[in-house]
């Protein structure tokens, strides 16, 4: 679970060696002449003119070896830098942490109708100036993602309140002989977040070493639970018994447009220029329909599952990369997709707005900013929590409110970190210390603090959607605060 910036994909490594290597304005750098080789791809000593490339650049043809093998050829001869010519999809060139010290050299990749326009419009004298532009420190695609986590975290803690509101009302009126109309929730125990916390683990170190063979296994996931939760975003709620029990037309027509979406996003996954407005809504879909579903009873079970989340996305992303190889985190890794995966798929678990920036590097990927499904649904039970307590104690939504804002603030801190810091973020760092602070702060203030620990206090059914007891019921005040 962590917030970043990615541009698929490429290799972070590379591209701030590529910075230390190449001055940022183009004016101030040197020219130099490009030594054609193009019909060669240099892959072996073979290929390499007599004399080598002395202060040129040279260029040749991408294929049959890896980037760090051509640059490192055209360092050894003398090249003051190295363009590869792709027929293919431009995709930045990458390697291992530990070949990036061996090279002292800028290599870049164009397009071949770039160098045959080029060749015709410059002829054989050709100068060419590499350098690296600036990139803007932040994007204006943080404020949608802002809108969407915040909104999600807002709606679904609102949503999820109301409904077990609504649960304990019918519950009341069942017991004069209504007939049964809600649905089950899940009450998550401390032993099922101990399991979920392992488990987490465990399939998040078995896609860093096996991505290639699980990663669809998860798209295949996705696309069923996303379909699902969709569906349960978009049926409307039904009191009437009888229709209650039998299918409805417009239910079938909702479950075939929830698959139809699902099943559009996966055919069309890897269409950079809208397929992310499907993969955001499902994800969206699906993270309001597990904040409905999943109910924790506790403030103390929040906080366990909060605390022990807030340990694993530091550790993945903070700890790992002393673990690891290449020196990144497994979390990184494997939210961005490896850049040597052989599928070159993505894990569709994030919210994925494309920079509104005008970007060089959108030349070669189309770059994103990302936000893990956790850090939206993690907090989110905690807001729903805080519903759930002021519909019970009557308290004018005070928790609810506050732990949104809180919400709100600790991502607007991860966007800083990740502008002051330029790596990936654990979000739930920030987040878990906003929202859980924030609630046992208002406890503590309004004197309910044994009451939200344990989620008890208040039992009276309200009338569903008054937020009020029901005429005829009284309602055991604990709090002098109200």
């Amino acid at each position: 679970m962590n917030s970043q910036q990615k541009y698929p994909p490429m290799d972070h490594g590379y591209i701030k060696q590529l910075s230390l290597m190449l001055q940022t304005c183009f004016v101030s750098q040197s020219r130099l002449q490009i030594y054609d080789l193009t019909p060669s791809v240099l892959c072996s000593p073979s290929d390499v003119p007599e004399g080598g490339f002395p202060n040129h650049i040279a260029m040749v043809m991408r294929g049959n070896c890896t980037f760090y093998e051509k640059v490192r050829l055209a360092q050894i001869n003398g090249a003051r830098g190295l363009l590869i010519v792709s027929k293919d999809r431009l995709t930045p060139p990458a390697g291992n942490k530990s070949q990036y010290e061996e090279i002292d050299i800028p290599v870049a990749l164009i397009s071949y109708d770039d160098m045959l326009e080029i060749s015709k419009t410059f002829g054989k004298t050709r100068l060419v100036a590499m350098y690296a532009p600036n990139e803007p420190v932040l994007d204006y695609n943080m404020v949608v993602i802002f809108l969407m986590a915040v909104g999600t975290v807002a709606i679904g803690g609102y949503w999820a309140g109301s409904r077990d509101s609504k649960k304990r009302y019918f519950k009341d009126k069942r017991d004069d002989g209504a007939e049964k109309h809600d649905e089950e929730t899940l009450d998550v125990t401390p032993i099922m977040i101990c399991v979920f916390v392992v488990v987490s683990c465990s399939m998040l170190v078995l896609l860093y070493y096996f991505y290639d063979y699980l990663v669809l296994c998860v798209i295949a996931a996705f696309c069923m639970a996303s379909s699902v939760g969709l569906y349960g975003c978009l049926i409307p709620e039904n009191n009437l018994p009888y229709l209650h029990k039998r299918p409805q037309v417009r239910m079938l027509l909702l479950a075939a447009l929830s698959i139809s979406v699902s099943f559009v996003w996966t055919v069309f996954r890897n269409e950079d220029r809208w397929a992310w407005i499907l993969q955001d809504i499902l994800g969206i879909a699906f993270t309001l329909n597990m904040l409905k579903k999943v109910r924790l009873p506790t403030f103390k079970a929040c906080t366990l599952l909060l605390t022990v989340l807030f340990v694993y996305d530091v550790f993945f992303v903070f700890i790992t990369p002393f673990f690891t190889r290449n020196g990144e985190s497994i979390m990184v890794e494997v939210a961005a997709g490896p850049s040597d995966s052989s599928t070159h798929e993505k894990l569709p678990m994030v919210l994925k707005v494309p920079r509104l920036n005008s970007s060089p590097l959108a030349l070669c990927a189309q770059p994103f900013s990302l936000l893990g499904f956790g850090d939206i649904f993690v907090p989110g039970v905690l807001v729903a929590y805080c519903h759930r307590f002021d519909i019970l104690t009557q308290s004018s939504r005070i928790y609810f409110v506050a732990c949104t804002i809180a919400y709100g603030i600790g991502l607007l801190i991860t966007f800083v970190a990740l502008a002051l810091m330029q790596m990936s973020q654990p979000a739930l760092l920030y987040l878990v210390p906003c929202t859980v602070l924030t609630s046992l702060t208002i406890a503590l203030w309004r004197r309910e603090l044994p009451q939200f620990w344990t989620g008890s206090g208040c039992p009276s059914p309200a009338k569903p959607g008054s937020g009020r007891p029901s005429r005829g019921e009284q309602v055991r005040v604990n709090a002098p605060h109200r």
